[in-house]
């Protein structure tokens, strides 16, 4: 996801300098814990609860309260007049009655599509919700992984406080994004993909990692090692093919303190079973 930035990070001036200088131990206030107790893991409803519902929609959100998770998934995009919507695709076609990219269109086009029609008729009338929407939802029932794929840093931290949600997100993005956002409030909790040993050791020199992001190719042993050293909870993804007890189990043996998953309900389940759920 965001491989290509953190090479870039590596051989980056900025970063090596200003990054690491800013974001000193004086400035940087650990967030309260997000994640399970020792022994314990927690379920990221990916999209939110998605199988029954239409993806990122208030629905699917519930869904994923519903079903049990500790956090659900969801991706912020701007619109052309600065609104925060949620959406994963870049674009409006695969999800809604719109066309062309989100970032071109204003908040009132894109509440005026249908969200939820093209998923079954039962959900006709849906509307793409807005990152306040899904906060206020939240607010405690559930934790929120907020996945930046196009936000303004004091923005987003503007729109998180305001919901009294600091406490109860992890922010997934782009390093230089989670820079910015713990220059504006360093107690929040940020969380980059790392993908190999030297960027995990990295990041966690410029972002004090509390928390760090893996997808299934990129968790093998000599990274999850490093993160461990960092004391950094560890969330990988198992999704598609990969989202089965067998790989649930799996990652938990490799040392996963969360697992994001496209079945909340099942893996909640599983987990309670092995006495591992959070709940």
């Amino acid at each position: 996801m965001f491989k290509t930035t953190a090479l870039l990070l590596m051989g980056s001036a900025v970063i090596g300098g200003t990054l690491l200088a800013q974001t000193t131990a004086n400035s940087y206030v650990p967030a309260p814990a997000l994640a399970a107790a020792p022994g314990k893991i927690v379920v990221i409803a990916h999209r939110g609860e998605h199988l029954h519902h239409p993806e990122n929609t208030l629905p699917a959100f519930q869904g994923a309260i519903d079903a049990g998770a500790d956090y659900f998934e969801l991706d912020v995009r701007t619109t052309s007049d600065g609104k925060f919507v949620i959406m994963h695709d870049s674009k409006l076609d695969r999800t809604t009655n719109g066309t062309g990219e989100v970032s071109k269109h204003t908040f009132d086009e894109i509440r005026a599509l249908d969200a939820g029609a093209k998923f079954a008729p039962a959900f006709q009338g849906i509307r793409v919700p807005t990152l306040d929407e899904a906060l206020d939802l939240a607010h405690g029932k559930i934790n929120v992984y907020v996945d930046t794929k196009e936000a303004e840093p004091q923005q987003l931290v503007d729109t998180i406080v305001r919901h009294d949600m600091q406490d109860h997100v992890v922010i997934y993005g782009n390093p230089f994004f989670l820079y910015e956002v713990l220059k504006i409030r360093p107690s929040l909790r940020v969380m980059p993909e790392a993908y190999s040993p030297d960027i995990c050791k990295f990041l966690d020199r410029g972002l004090h990692l509390q928390v760090i992001a893996f997808d299934a190719n990129d968790f093998k042993d000599a990274v999850i090692d490093v993160a461990k050293q960092a004391h950094a909870q560890i969330f990988v993804d198992r999704l598609g093919e990969a989202d089965k007890p067998e790989s649930w189990q799996k990652a938990i043996e490799q040392g996963a303190n969360g697992i994001q998953t496209n079945l909340p309900a099942e893996l909640a389940t599983y987990l309670r079973a092995h006495s591992l759920a959070t709940h």
